[in-house]
């Protein structure tokens, strides 16, 4: 047992584990916000402030030529950071190299080594002066805008922090590692982050997914695409995330000594992938065979740009060696953004709202201190110009009064006592040169007299109106976004980073076929031409007796398929997805592959083809006579197989028809009790997705439409027939031509007569001599029969039985059955 201290010599008893840990807690404290992590406010650490102000005090501004870097860290070690050259240097070296700062703030001239990983000169051969845009960092340094410290031996001072006019943190991002924590900030466009922290400064309460309508994501000075937004909304809203970034890639021919050979050309890499690296691993793939399609590489990037040439064997297809290299090099790596930065003395992750915020305070408080400097030396000019007034309406006087004194002391004092001046009025009367008693100086001092109230007021008016200094800092910065704002070159693209199988397998036409009962499958196109025999090729899909195939149509495996259901929403798959099965078998029902809530009903499916950007509209129409239309890409921008809203629909509605559109089209609606109505697509505007959309047909009470089709100018109209089929078992098919257009949401004019003989119409739909219809009927039974054997006849009339139905039996359902290959639809290009 220790003995007890002694009070008088100041000895005391501590544990050795509570002296390690505050110690060490200490040391942690130190290393975090004296080196590793940078100030929230200006986006620097302490070593890198401490470069920039050096230079600063140095003179080596933009405007003046380069000098030896030596001597920046000869500065820098000997007033400012007590630490190792080699500390000192690379954070120079660092601040002026183009791949590592999207917008560098030191000039520099001589070796700063490479993309490659090639180390920089030594500082005694490189000279370096700051950018332009790092001035604006220190802008206004000399009006007591920051507060100083005094240096590691008082012998002078350091900013503690720049003021900064541009949020550098956000700008130009950070790395860092501390003692337990760590902070990896990416880069992002000045243009974006100006525009974003503007929107903050005007609403306060902006959210940060309206300020990522500024800010979209990163931009790398590397350039590069990063894949999916996940990631870049986790890490702006919550301070931490994980983005994909790939690197950029094109195909070419190049001419080879015997053929032309296919050859990929990587453009650009991800950010913080070392060149030399990438192209050693990718040839440590080939040389181990875990990618075979490629023949040589080699690179040929140079000052204009980087250029890595991988050429490829004859057989090989380039989309696929380029998902292997996404796969298996670096040309594909993961960013784990941390926006850990020093908040009021303390490492704090903040979301990208935080960030903003914190640098508009910083702003705030920069631009209030500098007005009070300003209006402090205008008051003190002021106050001199007072005096100097009062002597020149005095002039005679005071000369005698000066001319009489034994001294200067005598002579100040005497000024004093006999126009009530200050002794800085009196002294700055009596250090006055003659020449200011000219008459061009005395106007000289009335207007600059005029001129500085006016200036006094308006830094007053500043003071007291915090908008005015919000209105300050947004100048500022338009100013900035003006002067060095430049184009995005990070390009934000996918929705995963994750490669699918689609990435890896071949291009190739398959026939889908959905029947009636939502079964559906793909087959390869050479089995359905093998069929042919000179005749009509067959559909040949082994359903059941009360099923039939009601879509079919051809498309590539990497074709995009929209699956519209009832409820109206509209769900996302490939081709490539859909199981593949032979010609006669039946395929698998859409609810095992789609996420259908189970009251959800197919109403449509659309395909699209893969690789171009689809135009045109989607137009779906309701049974309560409601009818919309979207423009196309709005949704491609939500791909989502979870299925998205795609019509808003009110209560005891539902979505049954769906179709493409050129926006030209003519819309045909058919209801229940017969009606039908006609007009141009032009009157129905594109709407946004979750709009209810605006009426098609004015319906009585107890009537719904049942039918929509688009017809469009020329071949349609002229060839297609419009086939009405009712419950009671009559139809009749109806030239197109004898539905005038009308405009949209009247009553319309009559389908056919729907009296008790024919009960309401089941369905009504377009079809040419080559069709075949499929009536369903409650007793189960199913009748095949070919269009072309019922007649055309007129609109206005009861038409004719087109089945047979027992005592009591109805008719329940009606499609058109999609038979030949001749028939296939096209996906929309």
């Amino acid at each position: 047992m220790s003995t007890p201290a002694t009070p008088h010599l100041g000895i005391s008893d501590i544990r050795i584990e509570d002296e390690m840990r505050q110690s060490y807690l200490d040391y942690a404290m130190s290393v975090i916000i004296g080196r590793a992590l940078p100030d929230v406010r200006d986006g620097l650490k302490p070593v890198q402030r401490r470069v920039l102000y050096a230079m600063f005090s140095e003179g080596l501004t933009s405007d003046k030529k380069h000098s030896k870097c030596a001597g920046v860290v000869g500065e820098v070690l000997k007033k400012f950071h007590p630490h190792g050259d080699s500390s000192v240097y690379d954070a120079l070296v660092r601040l002026a190299q183009t791949w590592t700062l999207r917008y560098p703030l030191v000039d520099g001239q001589g070796n700063f080594g490479s993309i490659d990983g090639d180390p920089p000169a030594a500082y005694r051969y490189t000279e370096c002066r700051m950018t332009k845009l790092a001035e604006e960092l220190l802008r206004n340094i000399e009006s007591e805008t920051v507060d100083f410290q005094p240096n590691f031996d008082n012998a002078t001072e350091e900013p503690v922090v720049l003021p900064a006019v541009i949020p550098n943190l956000v700008v130009n991002g950070a790395d860092g590692i501390a003692v337990g924590m760590a902070t990896h900030i990416p880069p992002h466009n000045l243009s974006e982050v100006i525009d974003a922290t503007i929107a903050l400064i005007k609403n306060p309460s902006i959210e940060v997914s309206e300020l990522m309508g500024h800010v979209p994501g990163p931009d790398f000075p590397t350039g590069g695409q990063i894949y999916g937004r996940q990631g870049i909304a986790s890490a702006y809203m919550t301070g931490k995330g994980i983005i994909q970034v790939r690197g950029r890639t094109h195909t070419e021919q190049l001419k080879g000594r015997s053929r032309e050979v296919e050859a990929i050309i990587i453009d650009e890499i991800p950010f913080q992938v070392n060149k030399t690296r990438l192209i050693e691993r990718i040839a440590d793939l080939v040389r181990e065979k875990e990618i075979d399609g490629i023949s040589d590489m080699r690179d040929e990037s140079d000052r204009e740009g980087m250029r890595i040439v991988v050429e490829l064997k004859r057989d090989a297809t380039a989309e696929v060696v380029v998902n292997q290299l996404f796969k298996l090099s670096p040309l594909q790596t993961s960013f784990g953004i941390i926006n850990l930065a020093i908040v009021d003395g303390k490492p704090q992750t903040c979301t990208l709202k935080q960030l903003l915020e914190f640098f508009v305070n910083h702003r705030r408080e920069v631009v209030t201190r500098r007005t009070q400097y300003q209006l402090r030396k205008a008051q003190e000019r002021m106050h001199l110009l007072e005096g100097f007034r009062i002597a020149l309406l005095n002039i005679d006087a005071i000369i005698a009064l000066i001319k009489a004194a034994q001294t200067p002391p005598e002579a100040r004092m005497g000024l004093m006592a006999a126009y009530s001046l200050s002794e800085i009025q009196a002294q700055a009367i009596l250090d006055l040169r003659l020449q200011k008693l000219t008459g061009m100086e005395r106007l000289a001092i009335e207007k600059e007299h005029a001129e500085l109230a006016q200036l006094i007021t308006e830094l007053q008016e500043i003071l007291a109106d915090s908008l005015r200094v919000d209105g300050i800092i947004a100048t500022e910065l338009a100013e900035i976004k003006e002067q060095w704002g430049d184009k995005r070159r990070t390009e934000i693209i996918g929705e995963s980073a994750e490669l699918l199988v689609e990435d890896l397998i071949e291009d190739e036409e398959m026939v889908v076929t959905v029947s009636h009962e939502g079964f559906v499958k793909r087959t390869p196109m050479d089995q359905y031409r093998a069929q042919r025999r000179g005749g009509k090729g067959v559909t040949g899909s082994a359903q059941k007796e009360e099923d039939f195939v009601e879509h079919l149509f051809v498309a590539s495996t990497l074709a995009d398929l929209m699956v519209f259901t009832n409820q109206g929403r509209v769900y996302w798959t490939k081709v490539y997805q859909l199981p593949e099965s032979g010609r006669v078998a039946r395929g698998r029902a859409l609810v095992n592959l789609l996420n259908l809530k189970p009251d959800e009903k197919l109403a449509a499916i659309l395909p699209l083809k893969p690789g171009l950007d689809p135009t045109g509209f989607v137009v779906m129409a309701t049974a309560l006579g409601v009818i919309k239309k979207v423009d196309l890409a709005d949704f491609m921008k939500s791909r989502r197989t979870n299925g998205i809203i795609a019509c808003t629909l009110r209560d005891n509605d539902e979505l049954i028809g769906v179709g493409f559109s050129s926006g030209t089209d003519h819309i045909l609606i058919a209801t229940r009790d017969g009606m039908s109505i006609r007009f141009e697509e032009g009157e129905v505007r594109a709407m946004g997705r979750n709009a209810a959309g605006v009426k098609s047909i004015s319906l009585t009470d107890a009537d719904q439409v049942v039918a929509m089709a688009l017809l469009k100018e020329g071949k349609d109209v002229q060839d297609s027939t419009l086939m009405t089929v009712c419950e009671n078992g009559y139809g009749k098919r109806t030239h197109s031509e004898e539905y005038r257009v009308q405009g949209r949401g009247g009553k319309g004019i009559i389908d056919i007569v729907t009296e008790e003989r024919n009960g309401p119409v089941v369905g009504a739909f377009l079809v040419n001599e080559q069709s075949e219809t499929m009536i369903i009927t409650s007793g189960g039974k199913v009748i095949r029969f070919l269009v072309k054997d019922l007649s055309i006849i007129g609109r206005n009339t009861k038409g004719v039985r087109v089945i047979n139905l027992d005592e009591g039996e109805k008719v329940m359902a009606v499609a058109h059955r999609a038979e030949s290959e001749d028939d296939m639809e096209e996906p929309i290009q």
